[in-house]
């Protein structure tokens, strides 16, 4: 227990310094799911390539920080190898709670994008029950069939998409099972009076009259050995991962709201021509202020307010129109490029359906050095 609190300290730490970095998550952000399998067997007293239990299991979890996470996993064991048979297709079932620490990320740093090869840290508790169709055995093992269980293991993840939103991981992992009681190695007699070698607990040991607090035991272990697949979901903001904003003083605030200031007492005229300059490779006619329409969107998402509907509606149906999206300078140039695309495309959807002529919907990134989260909408 003393392991699992310094390492949940650790990562707490960490996460602390990446959550200064990244964008706010909402509470279904950076969500995954995935599959994995393998084959495990016991750490001590087993033959290699031959005693292995098969096993398959589904992972839950999400990612609080680049760096800290947490995940449910559940996992069925097939085979009886290398223990005694319990007389069950299924011989054990095993959920756990893990910790996962990204040691990329803790290290080196998160870049704005997942690393196309990582290697985290997963340790967590949770709970292993053993199934048995045979009635002897049963009895003999009532107090015993549940116990909890520790795992500790290594990821070392591919990961890979347009977005990098799958990962490919193989997984080795040591997992302990706490009986509460000390253990030797030894053949289990049951009350009536049938022997049943390694079967006991379904590790191979029996418990003895000694009592004792459950500890990690290395005879009372097994070696584990997967391979899995993870897909992470879409976020609010259009992305797969995490996005970088870049911090700003209340000084650089200050001077962006005087700057807005200034903006709503110049003419109208003026701001036209700083527009149609800032996108110089959009061919437009000479437009006024009652062409233009702008759409304007909250950090890092390309979804339509409200408001944004209210202004789009006065386009009249048959008109044609360029659309431009842009982005404010927080995150990196790809992710810019892909969500200012998606803020001209979810307008041009949009005005499309309304029986607008869309003549191009082009996405610019980043266009000056303000914020300028807009689609412009140039009406001909």
């Amino acid at each position: 227990m003393k392991k699992l609190v310094l390492m949940l300290a650790a990562a707490s730490m960490a996460a602390s310094v990446s959550a200064q970095t990244v964008a706010e998550s909402k509470t279904f952000d950076n969500i995954y799911v995935g599959i994995n399998g393998g084959v495990a067997t016991k750490t001590t007293g087993h033959k290699w390539l031959s005693d292995l239990d098969p096993n398959a299991g589904l992972r839950i979890g999400r990612y609080f920080t680049p760096v800290f996470g947490l995940a449910i996993e559940g996992n069925a064991y097939f085979s009886n190898k290398p223990w005694g048979s319990t007389g069950t297709v299924v011989r054990a079932t095993n959920a756990s709670l893990l910790g996962t620490v990204n040691l990329s990320n803790w290290f080196g740093g998160y870049k704005g994008e997942p690393r196309t090869f990582e290697v985290s840290a997963l340790y967590g508790l949770g709970w292993m029950h053993i199934f048995t169709s045979n009635k002897a055995f049963k009895d003999a093992t009532a107090e015993n069939r549940n116990r909890m269980t520790s795992k500790a293991a290594l990821d070392f993840a591919f990961n890979f998409g347009s977005q990098k939103q799958l990962q490919f991981y193989i997984e080795p992992s040591i997992n302990f099972a706490f009986l509460g009681k000390s253990h030797s190695r030894n053949v289990v007699a049951t009350p009536a009076g049938v022997t049943y070698p390694e079967t006991s607990y379904g590790y191979g040991y029996k418990a003895t009259a000694q009592a004792g607090q459950p500890a990690y035991n290395i005879n009372n272990s097994f070696v584990q050995l997967n391979a899995g697949l993870i897909y992470k979901f879409a976020n609010s903001n259009g992305t797969h991962n995490f996005t970088i904003v870049t911090p700003r003083d209340q000084a650089e605030i200050d001077a962006l709201n005087a700057q807005i200031n200034e903006l709503r007492n110049r003419k109208p005229e003026v701001i036209t021509k700083e527009i149609v300059k800032e996108v110089p490779s959009v061919k437009v006619k000479e437009f006024t202020v009652s062409d233009l329409v702008f759409v304007t969107f909250a950090q890092g998402k390309s979804n339509l307010t409200r408001e944004a509907k209210a202004a789009l509606n006065n386009v009249k149906e048959g008109s044609h129109v360029q659309v431009v999206g842009t982005a404010s300078p927080e995150g990196s140039k790809e992710i810019n490029d892909r969500l200012s695309q998606a803020r001209a495309d979810v307008v041009a959807n949009y005005l499309k359906s309304r029986g607008v002529n869309i003549d191009d919907a082009t996405g610019k990134g980043v266009q000056g050095v303000t914020s300028n989260r807009l689609a412009v909408v140039y009406v001909k």
